[in-house]
């Protein structure tokens, strides 16, 4: 596990990030426990990546917008694939553990075809759970251990259960979609098919399945995903585009707006100077190595009462 933690006047965090059982991965990316005890709400932007999220939140709810839909409200979040940013905002106390893994491995898990939810934020109650358990009752077990390592050991078994009783994902899409990742998004779909002996109709309807979007749409959240990381970095908007693949600094600009709400020198920007209004912990990113989220500016639009609920 690798602990990372502070406090100051304005409260304490603490972050640990730990690996999943070897029999999860490749599918579990990785585990992220969270403690955030802050004395303003956070509010922050999260980028589309290529991976799903499982959030199992201990006792107070995160408030999550998507542009085009209704804010929702939950102590436990499910988002599948997007290719639209979110927004999510919280009392400023926080507690639970966030779990990162390639989408077709929550197709495995929860055995709900992913094209029904793509760019949604849901309670992951309201997915099939392959042994009857419900994710209240897991967050509640997990929450009353008294250690991190107890945490993640019964997430471990866990999770391993349901892989086990779950619906196999197809080792082609596992093997496409790896070739996909391992060239951010560079490969084109037609050898992608030929690689695995599936014609371009049959493998973007298993994507569809088993991804949630279909190749050329993955492609583009992966290829994005790079080139917030690079700008980041430090490259510049056009060696980014040409590193990227995109056409041109113009067509890195249009999907970086598309994608995420803001241009790349605004998102660069954010990273560096964070809101004034947000002291205390970091933004971390949710995949180590990345830029996947910006720290905004709390809104009025929720109320938080003392003990972290929303009005």
């Amino acid at each position: 596990m690798r602990v990372r933690s502070g406090q100051g006047p304005w409260g304490s965090w603490e972050t640990v990030l730990a690996s999943p059982h070897p029999q999860l991965q490749p599918g579990v990316i990785s585990y992220r426990g969270i403690r955030l005890a802050l004395d303003r709400p956070r509010r922050r932007l999260e980028a589309p990546i290529g991976a799903a999220t499982l959030f199992l939140g201990f006792e107070q709810p995160v408030r999550v917008t998507r542009a085009g839909r209704a804010p929702v409200t939950l102590a436990a979040v499910y988002a599948g694939p997007t290719t639209t940013s979110a927004v999510g905002e919280h009392s400023g106390r926080l507690s639970g553990i966030e779990v990162l893994m390639a989408p077709w491995a929550s197709f495995t898990l929860f055995g709900t075809p992913l094209y029904e939810l793509i760019d949604r934020t849901i309670d992951p109650d309201d997915l099939p759970h392959v042994l009857g358990n419900t994710i209240r009752e897991l967050s509640a077990a997990l929450a009353a251990l008294p250690t991190w390592e107890q945490r993640f050991g019964l997430l471990d078994d866990v999770l391993v259960r349901w892989s086990e009783a779950g619906t196999p994902s197809s080792s082609r899409v596992v093997r496409a979609w790896s070739e996909l990742v391992r060239t951010w998004g560079a490969v084109p779909v037609r050898s992608l098919a030929d690689e695995v002996g599936w014609s371009v109709r049959q493998l973007e309807n298993r994507f569809r399945e088993q991804i949630g979007l279909g190749p050329k749409v993955a492609a583009r959240v992966l290829r994005l995903q790079r080139a917030r990381r690079l700008l980041v970095q430090g490259r510049g908007q056009a060696e980014t585009a040409a590193i990227c693949g995109f056409y041109d600094q113009a067509h890195l600009s249009g999907e970086f707006r598309a994608m995420t709400g803001c241009t790349p020198r605004e998102f660069t920007m954010a990273r560096v100077v964070p809101p004034v209004s947000q002291p205390g912990a970091p933004a971390a990113d949710r995949m180590t190595g990345e830029a996947t989220s910006l720290l905004l500016r709390p809104t009025r639009s929720a109320v938080f009462s003392k003990t972290g609920r929303v009005r």
